[in-house]
């Protein structure tokens, strides 16, 4: 027996239905309920919301197509100008209807244009006799363009007397799309995000059909214990569950395990999920490359594959502020004139280190640092003479934008801006090598 009941569709369609949504059943209940019957006029507007990878997109596209009601399907972040975004609709009319054999660019400036143009557009007899639906996914897009088309979309039934309802896909709240004038309320309909239970049920659905779907639902299980605390998009699990099934079975493959063989199964998957956290959401590598990467368990494979960031593509000056930014973070001040000036004279450690410095500066993390202190040791490691034009002060600031600086902001400071370098010590040691400056050389902690 379907959960999903409407008068109207058969019982196979539903079930069909059902089977394209899973854990979705409510929520496409409730907006079959609202659609009511075809010829019926439906809600004006109806606005649905939830976090990213909800399903939202997709249950409303399923639902359309499998029920073969005439709908319109447009992105408002590709057709960003209200212009494109009307012709868009009116171009998509077009195609819904059997009359109009070939589509046409119709010009369309203004909404008043896009009413009469509209009513032109559904005078056919299967789109008169119908209701249309016009869906606008990433609505939020609405709220950057003129004032007059979020509340002429609400009322666009009202406007045109044609049965349209217009649905709204934002990853929103209502409350932050409403004019400050007030508009036509839609009727607000919730997506709550994918709970444990749901990921596993839907990601179990696209096992291999070499292998039984308990050994992959278990590999499923694993992939969330791992990962569901960190990351709970259902397309990015879906992407890393593709990614590292293959390793997974790797051991089944050669024969040393059978499917039941968790632990064994475990233990060969671990290291390489543990590479995988590092770059969740990040696609620092192709499927492919990280694939290939699969295959290098040294370290050596590892430092390439997990950290494209050592690879980060920086100009010759810029990696050389980030190696002074770094020796200015975690070297006390006392110490530039040891490691910077030619002629210092023999000093040794302990005759200028402090009880509180007797902890490591890399324990410590790093301190801030004056822009006069970054330049001046810049100007000491750089072997040519590099002047302070513009272009290093705009490097310094691309770093900041990188994030491989931080500006430290205080409002009671005037002797200009401080800052502290953020990457890590093997992060620097990377970009040092590319240079071939021996940071290690320069660094307090390593005397």
């Amino acid at each position: 027996m379907p959960n999903l009941e409407h008068p109207v569709y058969p019982a196979a369609t539903l079930l069909h239905l059902e089977s394209l949504v899973p854990c979705r059943e409510s929520q496409v209940s409730m907006l079959l309920s609202i659609f009511g019957e075809r010829q019926q006029f439906s809600f004006p507007s109806i606005f649905i919301y939830g976090h990213t990878s909800s399903g939202k997109t997709y249950v409303m596209q399923t639902l359309l197509n499998t029920l073969q009601l005439p709908h319109v399907f447009v992105n408002c972040v590709e057709y960003f100008t209200s212009r494109l975004l009307l012709e868009e609709i009116l171009i998509q009319l077009q195609s819904c209807s059997s009359e109009t054999k070939q589509t046409s660019h119709v010009p369309c400036e203004t909404f008043n244009d896009f009413v009469r143009l509209f009513k032109q557009a559904v005078a056919s007899r299967e789109l008169k006799d119908q209701t249309l639906y016009i869906v606008l996914d990433r609505a939020e897009q609405l709220r950057e363009m003129e004032a007059n088309i979020l509340p002429a979309f609400l009322r666009l039934q009202e406007l045109t007397d044609r049965n349209v309802t217009v649905v709204l896909l934002s990853e929103i709240v209502w409350e932050l799309f409403r004019p400050n004038t007030g508009c036509f309320e839609p009727f607000t309909l919730y997506f709550p995000d994918y709970s444990i239970g749901h990921l596993q049920k839907i990601l179990s659905q696209n096992h291999p059909p070499e292998y039984s779907a308990d050994f992959y639902a278990a590999y499923i299980n694993i992939l969330l214990g791992v990962f569901y605390m960190v990351c709970r998009d259902l397309k990015e699990l879906q992407h890393l569950a593709a990614l590292n099934f293959s390793k997974y079975c790797e051991p089944v493959v050669r024969g040393e395990a059978n499917e039941r063989d968790t632990r064994k199964l475990w233990k060969n998957i671990e290291p390489h999920l543990k590479k995988a956290m590092q770059t969740v959401y990040l696609r620092e590598v192709s499927s492919s490359q990280w694939e290939r990467l699969q295959c290098d368990d040294g370290e050596a494979g590892q430092l390439k594959g997990l950290s494209a960031h050592t690879h980060v593509e920086l100009p010759y000056y810029s990696k050389f502020l980030l190696i002074a930014a770094y020796l200015a973070s975690y070297n006390p001040v006392r110490t530039d004139k040891r490691f910077f000036l030619k002629h210092h004279g023999k000093i040794r450690k302990t005759n200028f280190m402090k009880k509180h410095e007797k902890t490591s500066n890399h324990l410590l993390g790093p301190k801030p640092f004056p822009l006069d202190r970054l330049l001046a040791i810049l100007y000491s490691i750089v072997d040519n003479r590099v002047a302070p034009t513009a272009n290093i002060f705009s490097q310094i600031t691309s770093l900041v934008t990188l994030q491989l600086l931080s500006m430290v902001d205080h409002s009671d400071q005037l002797d200009g801006p401080r800052y502290k370098c953020t990457v890590s010590l093997d992060f620097i040691r990377a970009i040092a090598r590319t240079v071939n400056f021996d940071i290690i050389k320069y660094l307090y902690d390593f005397l």
